[in-house]
């Protein structure tokens, strides 16, 4: 019998005389079930897509005339960079009785830079809870959201998410006829790493506290109704390819100029002074999947402390913990995972919870606005190169709270719960000659 290989995280072939036991992953066979493939049933009708302006605030006299475009601005969603007939993250999807709209994998991680959509980039323009809760009313749908999907424009309560789906399961991934209490919280702000990251990760998530190699864990999201228990045996298969297509993902380059010089300057300041949690870049590179503990690093603990016990519990007796070959269960959080930086200049903005526009503002936390907005237009005259990030407009009171919600998630406001802007102060103790050297640095990565 051969051994069961584990090569670039991808499970390899299992063969036992006379039967294959698995099937190898395969990247490409990942990239067409992600691109072509719905694996959540739809909850809207073909027609919400087109109705969805009629819940817009402020409500247009009429339908935009370049109403794909307008839809795409007003959601934070992008053009899909492969044949598709709605914008990145939106595909059509089975209902009970007919076809409807629904979501997928890139709704969050498909994102836009330099005006050009990318696979894998995090979605940091998305009003994720608008979308939701528009399409469900242009629907007909009565019911309101049965929580907050998204505090603040570019985050999500992903996590909660997770949570609400799986307290509709039993262990075995039967629909339970009622919700189970595993708590939710919905403050946890979320910004979503890019993929391309988990390629080097041993744990993923902010926290790290999961295997970053759980094709099960990835299947959380494909937990609604009316996806029965049966349906996760029969696509963990197709999952471990789509794992196979993500671990294949490489970051785009910077599109602007770089002083190499200062470049070279940066490397060495950056070697000395961030390696040590970020790792070493280039054809050796080195990543220490550290997990920096809640104190040292200091930020926003929300998300830290986002998760109950009680959550953890069933999670690691359901079949997502389950998984042959790995240790798939979840651990208590210890602090932040500090990621790698390939591809930094395109994933603004910083943080876990997406608190900081730029890497300036991450070296420096004196720079650090307290309430900001921007644009969320993704091309290359919203982005700030000196600083590497979003330019940013800084407000000095907090949003009028008569403006519609939408309008206010608009708003990063630090003083609000999960969005702390403190902690990581390690740059402070740079010059701001080496503080610019390092930023530069970063760009090549």
């Amino acid at each position: 019998m051969k051994r069961v290989l584990f090569t670039a995280g991808v499970l390899a072939t299992l063969v036992i005389p006379d039967r294959i036991v698995a099937q190898e992953a395969d990247a490409e066979r990942g990239r067409k079930a992600l691109q072509t493939r719905a694996f959540t049933p739809a909850a809207w009708t073909i027609a919400s897509y087109g109705k969805a302006w009629e819940q817009w605030e402020p409500k247009p006299n009429q339908k935009p005339a370049d109403y794909d475009k307008a839809f795409m601005e007003y959601y934070g969603l992008h053009a899909a960079p492969f044949e598709n007939p709605y914008p990145m993250g939106l595909r059509v999807g089975s209902r009970i009785i007919e076809k409807g709209v629904t979501s997928d994998c890139m709704l969050c991680h498909g994102g836009s830079i330099g005006g050009k959509s990318y696979i894998g980039l995090g979605n940091s323009a998305l009003d994720i809870h608008a979308l939701f809760q528009d399409m469900s009313k242009a629907s007909g749908l009565p019911q309101a959201l049965p929580f907050t999907f998204s505090n603040v424009r570019g985050t999500s309560e992903a996590g909660n998410f997770a949570v609400y789906l799986l307290s509709y399961r039993e262990p075995d991934m039967k629909i339970l006829p009622t919700r189970i209490d595993l708590g939710m919280r919905e403050h946890l702000c979320e910004d979503v790493p890019a993929w391309w990251l988990l390629k080097k990760k041993k744990t993923m998530y902010h926290t790290g506290n999961s295997n970053a190699r759980s094709v099960r864990s990835l299947m959380q999201f494909a937990l609604s109704p009316p996806n029965s228990a049966a349906f996760f045996d029969k696509e963990e298969a197709t999952f471990r390819d789509i794992q196979a297509f993500i671990l294949s993902l490489s970051p785009p380059k910077y599109p602007l100029p770089i002083n190499k010089q200062v470049a070279v300057k940066g490397e060495a300041i950056f070697n000395q002074t961030c390696a040590k949690c970020h790792g070493t870049y280039g054809e050796k590179w080195t990543y220490p999947s550290k997990i920096v503990p809640i104190d040292e690093i200091g930020t926003d603990r929300t998300r830290f402390e986002g998760f109950t016990q009680k959550w953890a519990d069933y999670y690691n007796k359901s079949w997502l913990a389950k998984e042959a070959g790995i240790d798939g269960s979840v651990k208590p959080a210890a602090g932040y995972q500090a990621p790698p930086l390939d591809g930094i200049w395109a994933t603004a903005p910083y943080f876990h919870n997406g608190s900081v526009p730029t890497v300036y503002g991450v070296l420096n936390s004196k720079a650090r606005p307290k309430i900001y907005t921007r644009s969320f237009k993704t091309d290359l005259d919203a982005y700030d190169a000196d600083n590497v990030g979003w330019k940013v407009s800084v407000y000095i009171n907090r949003p009028d709270p008569q403006l519609p919600a939408v309008q206010r998630r608009k708003v990063y406001d630090t003083t609000q719960p999960g969005r702390g802007n403190g902690g990581h102060t390690f740059g402070d103790d740079l010059s701001e000659e080496e503080r610019r050297a390092v930023i530069e640095y970063l760009k090549t990565l």
